[in-house]
């Protein structure tokens, strides 16, 4: 494995190495939808329960959002594999850290709360069980209990949650963490070779596939993690 130093060093180098890759649908991508967004965006699908999307916020989300073209808006949802209780509590906690704008600041906390430090220590027990927990969390960016209830038991909450359901279900997502581009197309993690790629494929297909009319180092790194995701991955919620 990479040291972190020259991880980082070589991460630097592969933001500014230029590719050409012929990208072919079917392949690196696939269409999960008729129409696209009015504009240009890529949403992360992905779990705080999920490992593999626990590597992806550490190492690459911050290189994505910064590579990407300026134009091309990046958000995120949580997954609803668990189909339960917890698993609903956990994914309105996403939403209350998106209402409050903490995402950035308790993103790293919730995935730590469940999955500990140690991203390798697979025995860690989660320190989340109820909302209560979720509330402690919260607790270390200044919400207070009953602010956080307020927020989670609104309907804005309940219709985000809903709506991230929907789009699990519209674009097929039953692995994670998945990219879907401008609500239309779904990359294939499996079939990309570089971090690199992975940008270039999402501007490409954010404002440059032409839309048929109707009628580094690191990139070893990176496809390190995708291939033992293709291996891995399972359903997590």
């Amino acid at each position: 494995m990479l040291k972190p130093a020259l991880a980082v060093l070589l991460l630097a180098g592969a933001s500014v190495t230029a590719h050409a890759t012929e990208f072919v649908e079917g392949k690196q991508y696939v269409q999960v939808a008729d129409k696209a967004s009015d504009t240009p965006k890529v949403t992360e699908y992905f779990s705080f329960y999920c490992p593999h999307c626990n590597m992806m916020s550490k190492k690459y989300i911050t290189f994505i959002k910064a590579k990407i073209k300026p134009e091309i808006a990046f958000d995120d949802a949580h997954v609803d594999f668990m189909n339960s209780a917890i698993g609903t509590e956990v994914m309105r906690s996403l939403a209350v850290m998106k209402t409050l704008g903490l995402e950035k600041q308790l993103t790293p906390a919730m995935f730590t709360a469940i999955q500990g430090e140690d991203e390798h220590n697979h025995n860690h027990k989660s320190t989340i069980q109820s909302r209560d927990d979720i509330k402690q969390v919260f607790a270390t960016a200044g919400v207070d209990a009953a602010q956080y209830d307020q927020i989670a038991d609104s309907s804005e909450t309940t219709d985000m949650i809903n709506s991230w359901r929907q789009q699990q279900n519209t674009f097929s997502i039953d692995s994670i963490p998945t990219f879907i581009v401008n609500d239309k197309y779904r990359i294939n993690l499996e079939e990309i070779k570089s971090i690199a790629e992975l940008t270039e494929l999402m501007d490409y297909l954010a404002t440059e596939k032409p839309e048929k009319k109707s009628g580094g180092s690191v990139g070893w790194l990176f496809l390190a993690f995708a291939g033992m995701a293709a291996i891995s991955r399972r359903r997590l919620s």
